[in-house]
């Protein structure tokens, strides 16, 4: 049994995969796959391993003569055209909850990072503009007593909640369903989107990427942002209209913006780096020693459940 893998994932996957006797080979490269070549490499493969940056379309499940799983490396698995898998009788897996934490750790790092404007400060040092405290330098918010918008009530969403809860911050959220444990352990309010969007002091996105996320917030949708409004996504860049973001920002319109994500990864729309009050990352939600070796893991037992015949541990 052969499982390719499109990029260099840690190495306790891999050294599970071999000793399950599964020949791995892997794309060691660090940039993604040429759709050229991930074709020709999945034409002998068993099973697939891609990362959420591989888009895995039906001309990619066409070659795959012999492939009976693709094992995403992420949550999200907006990159797989999942329903022309499935009629492929191809099973697709995820990575849920292992990466949860991480990418919760993270969002509150943006949080701090705008709310208390550490670029802006890091700035002045370094073009040497910094020229003594003063009582009006660099004001910020503080996180006690504020609305904070949870923009999706899933795994992420929560962890995300629990953490703004801690500062003292009161729990609004928009989500299809109701969340018993915002509701009654955190005292979390559901309400529509509209509502979150106008009374949220801090608003964190959280949602899956799909047809009905794409450009979620618009323009019309972000025009109800409070002036003074923190907006961090560390969910996908497209549920964002970055144009939109991008306007706001320069009306000031918007307190300031963390993004780990964006529109047409790995290119940033350079607009965006012109603002102080806007930190953007490179993706690394879920960049941490723990989520990572969780994730590879994850994936490589669902490689191996497959290709022994047995129920994936996370199917999709």
């Amino acid at each position: 049994m052969k499982v390719f893998i499109t990029r260099d994932i840690p190495e306790v996957a891999i050294d599970y995969l071999k000793k399950k006797k599964i020949d791995v080979k892997v794309f060691e490269r660090r940039i993604p796959i040429s759709k050229a070549r991930l074709i020709k490499e999945v034409r002998e493969a068993d099973a697939l391993i891609p990362l959420v940056t591989d888009k895995i379309d039906a001309e990619i499940i066409d070659a795959m003569t012999r492939c009976k799983v693709i094992a995403n490396y992420a949550v999200g698995y907006n990159n797989i055209d999942y329903a022309y898998a499935k009629k492929k009788k191809i099973i697709v897996t995820n990575t849920p909850d292992v990466l949860t934490d991480s990418t919760a750790d993270l969002t509150m790092a943006l949080v701090l990072s705008c709310s208390r404007r550490l670029q802006e400060g890091k700035n002045l040092i370094e073009k040497n503009k910094f020229h003594g405290w003063h009582p009006k330098l660099l004001l910020g918010i503080e996180l006690k007593d504020k609305t904070f918008g949870i923009l999706g009530a899933g795994r992420i969403g929560t962890a995300v909640a629990t953490r703004a809860k801690s500062f003292g911050t009161k729990i609004m959220y928009y989500s299809n369903h109701k969340n018993a444990f915002l509701d009654d352990k955190l005292g979390g309010k559901k309400v529509s989107l509209d509502k979150l969007l106008k009374n949220s002091d801090f608003l964190s996105i959280n949602l899956p990427l799909n047809e009905k996320t794409h450009h979620l917030l618009d323009s019309q949708k972000l025009a109800l942002l409070k002036r003074n409004a923190v907006l961090i996504n560390t969910a996908r860049g497209e549920i964002i209209d970055e144009n939109a973001l991008i306007s706001l920002l320069r009306n000031k319109k918007i307190f300031a913006a963390g993004l780990d994500v964006f529109e047409n990864e790995p290119n940033v729309n350079k607009e965006l780096l012109k603002f102080d009050n806007v930190i953007v990352l490179p993706h690394i939600g879920s960049a941490t020693v723990e989520a990572r070796n969780k994730m590879a893991m994850l994936a490589a037992k669902n490689v191996s459940s497959v290709l022994e015949g047995k129920i994936p541990v996370t199917p999709i």
